[in-house]
């Protein structure tokens, strides 16, 4: 039996040459996987078949996006990731999941090596290959645009002279990644900083300056960190996101510009639209505030930001990440409860929260009739608290 090459392929001119490519360059026989994450866009059924077309001896398409809904992005809106403060993950989430239903193909189908499209710039290259060394550290990495230093002329010049059946149509201007969790555009014109963006870079969103219909008042339920419900009416993690692009995206809501540091160590200027992201991290965070106590909300907001930056930086599978992952999981026993938001003009923010397991305690907190704290602790608790630096600030004026 030949060697065999699972291949991570998405249907575009890359991958499709690419698996006759590497038949040709190496003699081993492609099987390629397709892994559906709601992106939209082309039926899978005809991804799958034109991996046979072009020469793949088996072509799988792996329906995963309940998975990546419960499995990738909940844990994301639970440690309210978001990249350099802003960037909920888009495609950092997904490749582990890719890696994943690769290595399982490798094994399934008699696999010895793995293969990518990712370039030699960009993270992607990262998060596939070390995530490949964490799961299956047997198997060979194959990364033929990066190692062969593919360009888009040799790969139409490739399937034109080997008559490989890919369609080659006008070429976007941008590079462009999308699931069910947002959307990420690169690339063109936008690579000049001074560049605003077109209309025609987004697709999940509205244009927030144009579309001034009413506010959307949505409420979302939680129980211990997932979301539950959406108006009163069950969801799945998935049924959230979904219906939370569709409104949140009408609002203009979700998205980004900004330059963002690589792990290669280059800047980088992205797009991003994650409507359904950054509403249901705002509603979560705004529950933790209700829920977790002081302490232990001011240290989950480092290990949110540290757990942001290793799934970023392709480390998904280490053991750093899963302790935080424990970590976080023992945080969202008691993140349960509704949250009221608005979203309108390009932004969601909330008006309204209740939970059973709240740590607001009114009659604490009030200034009117009722209120039960002690205002006679506050004078020696305020100077206890500021004694040593009054201690220092005498020595330092030489009092």
């Amino acid at each position: 039996m030949a060697d065999r090459v699972v291949l991570a392929y998405s249907g575009g001119l890359d991958t499709s040459v690419a698996i006759s490519w590497i038949g040709k360059q190496t003699g081993a026989e492609v099987v390629a996987v397709a892994i559906d994450l709601g992106q939209g866009g082309e039926d899978m059924e005809s991804v799958r078949q034109r991996a046979l077309d072009c020469g793949a001896v088996e072509s799988i398409v792996v329906d995963a996006r309940d998975e990546f809904a419960e499995q990738y992005c909940v844990p994301t809106v639970q440690a309210n990731a978001l990249y350099m403060g802003r960037y909920p993950l888009v495609s950092a989430i997904s490749r582990p999941l890719i890696v994943k239903h690769l290595v399982e193909a490798a094994k399934e189908h008699g696999g010895t090596t793995v293969a990518h499209g990712c370039t030699g710039k960009g993270n992607d290259q990262v998060r596939f290959e070390v995530g490949f060394g964490a799961l299956a550290p047997d198997l060979d990495v194959l990364a033929p645009v990066r190692d062969y230093a593919w360009t888009r002329e040799k790969a139409i010049a490739f399937a034109e002279e080997h008559a490989i059946p890919i369609p080659v149509t006008k070429s976007s201007p941008f590079s462009i990644d999308q699931n069910v969790w947002g959307r990420a555009v690169e690339t063109g014109f936008l690579e000049d900083l001074w560049n605003a963006p077109t209309k025609d870079v987004y697709d999940y969103t509205e244009d927030p300056t144009l579309n001034w219909t009413a506010p959307d008042e949505v409420i979302i339920t939680f129980e211990a960190g997932v979301p539950v419900a959406i108006d009163g009416r069950k969801v799945t993690p998935l049924e959230a996101i979904v219906e939370l692009n569709r409104r949140a995206g009408a609002q203009g809501v979700g998205r980004l510009d900004m330059v963002e540091d690589r792990l290669v160590g280059i800047k980088s200027r992205e797009i991003y639209e994650a409507p359904g992201a950054i509403a249901l991290i705002t509603a979560h965070q705004e529950l933790e505030d209700v829920t977790l106590e002081r302490e232990l909300a001011r240290f989950k907001r480092t290990a949110d930001q540290r757990w942001a930056e290793l799934v970023y930086d392709g480390l998904w599978f280490s053991p750093l990440k899963y302790a935080l992952d424990a970590f976080l999981a023992q945080t969202q026993e008691r993140v349960s409860g509704d949250v009221r938001m608005q979203m309108h003009g390009g932004r969601a923010w909330v008006d309204g929260r209740r939970s059973e397991q709240s740590l607001y305690d009114f009659n604490l907190a009030t200034y009117d009739e009722g209120d039960t704290f002690d205002q006679s602790y506050a004078k020696g608790f305020v100077q206890l608290h500021g004694l040593s630096s009054k201690v220092a600030a005498k020595r330092d004026l030489g009092l």
